[in-house]
């Protein structure tokens, strides 16, 4: 039998945001890398560590760090609100402050405690169809897209393109089916999250409810996706179902979000630890 000494062990922590679950690398003094043949292998359930999204935390000029953000299949993405939660929990501690910035593909966020929650500040979404991106000029508040039983969709980007389809019940959609072909539609040259949104209303204390279930692309269903949370806080504002404030309930937990009046989507949830641990990635190119 041989043994290979293991060259080099890269550190990791695994976390997760209402069950969207990431392995969380910080390169700030290797400037670590990732391949995206290293990311699927990380990503991977049962040949690697398993997650949603793989973060790589590296060294910033513009903020207290700059967040790399690569999808199960090692494609890379602007935003994930989620991670930011986490990442931004990890920074508070690490720090001992009261609010950290967080730089991303898709400019500056910042990150505060709130009581057991964590408190983001995700920007403005961006609802302009060529910056969404659409291959085509079309209203990006009432899209002329039809899949299956969804239609008439609301885009907005938030790093992120994010369409999202209102129906009475969300758990009468095969978004299994549904997802990937609107994930991968010619009205989205880059690809698109699917969302689909049940509005069940205000709550006892007066406060609007919306149920929301994800397909990420290049993850496939997630239990939860805080920049679709955003997104979704701003279509039901846009359709008046909302006075730009819900709390949303996903697969995985529950939301707070506001849409606020400086334009920019708060988003307040949990962030959970599950484990540390160690990965040679150098037989992985």
């Amino acid at each position: 039998m041989t043994i290979r000494l293991v060259s080099h062990l890269h550190f990791f922590r695994k976390m997760h945001g209402l069950g969207n679950d990431f392995v969380i690398f910080d390169g700030r003094t290797d400037h670590l890398d990732l391949t995206e043949d290293q990311a699927r292998h990380i990503a991977s359930r049962n040949r690697g560590i398993g997650c949603d999204q793989i973060i790589t935390l590296l060294p910033s000029t513009a903020a207290d760090v700059f967040m790399r953000i690569q999808n199960a299949d090692g494609s890379e993405v602007n935003a994930c609100g989620n991670a930011t939660r986490c990442v931004g929990d990890i920074l508070l501690r690490e720090k001992d402050c009261v609010q950290v910035s967080i730089e991303t593909g898709a400019g500056l966020l910042s990150a505060m405690r709130d009581g057991d929650l964590i408190r983001v500040d995700m920007g403005a979404p961006v609802r302009d169809w060529h910056q969404i991106p659409l291959s085509q000029k079309m209203d990006t508040d009432h899209l002329k897209l039809t899949v299956g039983p969804l239609s008439d969709p609301v885009a907005v980007n938030m790093g992120n393109p994010h369409v999202i389809f209102f129906v009475d019940d969300v758990d009468s959609i095969a978004l299994d089916e549904l997802g990937p072909q609107i994930e991968n539609h010619a009205l989205f040259p880059e690809r698109v999250n699917v969302s689909i949104v049940e509005n069940w209303g205000p709550n006892g204390q007066g406060i609007s409810e919306l149920r929301l279930r994800v397909w990420e692309r290049g993850a496939g269903i997630t239990e939860a996706c805080g920049s679709a949370a955003c997104s979704a806080v701003v279509a039901a504002s846009v359709r008046g179902l909302v006075d730009r404030k819900a709390i949303i309930e996903l697969d995985g937990g529950v939301l707070t979000m506001e849409w606020a009046a400086n334009g920019h989507v708060m988003m307040a949830g949990a962030v959970s630890y599950v484990f540390d641990g160690e990965i040679c990635l150098d037989d992985i190119t």
